[in-house]
Order: structure tokens, then C-alpha cells, then sequence
């Protein structure tokens, strides 16, 4: 009988580059970072864990500091009263937009940092305010208050419509007649928020790490491309999670995405 199976099931592999690497090996080279965008996928549980385990070991050797595109800035004062024991977890609930994978993706990295005194904070736009720009342009926040709009990136943002991740976005439209060049300037201003308040609560000798979809730093654009707009020199160091039939090797739509791309096989659980 053929051996249709594969004897060994691997969870996850590493690459750099075209090279197959462990874990030791990516962890190293993110010693020396000043931020380290991790694009994750949000429903996969392998993500989640191992942005656990480098929370966890980063913090042995480096001052850290967290950011999360799933918390949203006009929520931050009440997370920043559940990071202090100031309010219960059932109280953080009642008064914030949580994900609905947050209890099982989120919750246990964000406990871990606050039993370590690592800050965590959330650097997203509202996303009424991001659906707002989609349906009625980035004009229409003139109309904030100053303090709405303390929760985003300070207007005028800069865009640049010719980036490739924003050109794909209208590529959607299946009518170019009917594309709407809102949707990347809405994307845009998710980007430029989350590398804003990155650089804001940055200190230095700390390294900040960031989570957020991968969409939001692939190809080294999007948060990256506002982060060196801003401040050139950083140390920027990309993580990308993508899923694929085989983990042997690297799908060429996936190849210099990231620094490390992470391959998970498709057939892996989702969390939601």
C-alpha cells in the first residue's frame, strides 16, 4: 500500500528569505529591534501562541512595549483602567469593543504583559471613523472634535495612491467605473493611525511590538511605509503569517513579504 500520509506534522515553519529557520534563529535578530511588526492572521491559533512565547521571552531580555490594532484609541482610557487593576475584566468588558476571538487570542498576551508590567496599548482608529472616510471621504472628519480626533493620525495625512497594497484594493472593483479611491484612503488612514501612535508611546532602548493583520505591514508597506516616512532610521523587523497546502517551502505570491514569514498549513483550526 502507498504512503499517502506525511509522518511528521509540522504545526508551523520559519523562513528567511528563501531558508528554512527555527525559532532561536528569527528571536535573535528581533533582540536588536525597535519595533517589530507581527501580521498575524487573526483566526489562527498558532499566531496567537506564538506571539505569546516571544512576549514572554522577549521580555527576558529587552524592556518591551505592546501594541494592538485590535484595541481602538477612544477605547484605550478603559483598558488603561483594566491594565492597572483599576476595573475588573467583566467592567473592561461591558465598556469596550472587544474581538469576538478576544478572550481565546488576546486575553491571555495581554495578562501576560500586565503580570510583567509590560504596557499595552492600542493604536487603531475607530472604526466608525474609518467607515466614515469610506462612505464619505477623509474630508468629512473636519467636522471631529480635537478630541476625536486625538484618536487618529494627525490630518493631513500623507497617501501615497500609488502604492501597490492600496492600487490592489481598487484592482477589487470589478467596474472601475464604480471603484471607490475612499476604501485605500480609508486602509491608508488605518495604517498611518497605528504607526502613529507606535512612534508615540516608542521609548527608546525598549522595543515596541506590534500586532496587526498581515495585510497591514506586507511587502514592507502600509505601517512600515508611515513608520520610515516618519523616522527612517528605525529598526523595523516585519513577521508575516500566511497558510498554505504545503509548509516545505514558500508559494510564490508569498515571497519578500516579510522578514520571517511564518507558513501554517491550511488544514490548521481557526479560533473563530
Amino acid at each position: 500500500m502507498t504512503q499517502m500520509y506525511s509522518q511528521e506534522k509540522k504545526a508551523y515553519q520559519i523562513f528567511s528569505g528563501d531558508s528554512i529557520i527555527n525559532y532561536g534563529q528569527m528571536f535573535d535578530s528581533l533582540k536588536s529591534a525597535d519595533i517589530i511588526l507581527f501580521g498575524e492572521l487573526h483566526d489562527n491559533p498558532i499566531c496567537h501562541w506564538l506571539q505569546l512565547e516571544l512576549l514572554q521571552d522577549l521580555s527576558t531580555e529587552r524592556s518591551l512595549i505592546v501594541g494592538m490594532e485590535m484595541i481602538e484609541r477612544d477605547n484605550q482610557e478603559h483598558f488603561a483602567l483594566y491594565m492597572s487593576d483599576s476595573i475588573t475584566h467583566e467592567e473592561l468588558d461591558s465598556n469596550m469593543r472587544l474581538w469576538n476571538n478576544y478572550l481565546t487570542d488576546y486575553k491571555p498576551l495581554i495578562d501576560a504583559a500586565k503580570q510583567r508590567g509590560i504596557p499595552v496599548f492600542g493604536t487603531n482608529i475607530p472604526r466608525r471613523f474609518a467607515s466614515q472616510v469610506y462612505k464619505h471621504g477623509v474630508e468629512s472628519l473636519d467636522s471631529l472634535s480635537a478630541y476625536e480626533k486625538s484618536w487618529i493620525a494627525p490630518l493631513p495625512f500623507p497617501y501615497d495612491k500609488d502604492l501597490p497594497g492600496y492600487k490592489k484594493m481598487m484592482d477589487m472593483f470589478d467596474d472601475p467605473a464604480h471603484a471607490n479611491e475612499n476604501l485605500p484612503k480609508a486602509q491608508a488612514l488605518k495604517d498611518a493611525t497605528m504607526a502613529h501612535f507606535i512612534l508615540f508611546h516608542s521609548e527608546p532602548d525598549h522595543t515596541f511590538l506590534h500586532l496587526n493583520g498581515s495585510y497591514h505591514s506586507d511587502h514592507y508597506e502600509g505601517i512600515v511605509w508611515y513608520l520610515k516616512k516618519s523616522q527612517p532610521s528605525l529598526r523595523i523587523v516585519t513577521i508575516s503569517a500566511k497558510e498554505q497546502q504545503s509548509i516545505s517551502g514558500i508559494e510564490s505570491e508569498h515571497e519578500g513579504i516579510a522578514d520571517y514569514l511564518i507558513v501554517i498549513p491550511v488544514s490548521m483550526t481557526k479560533t473563530y
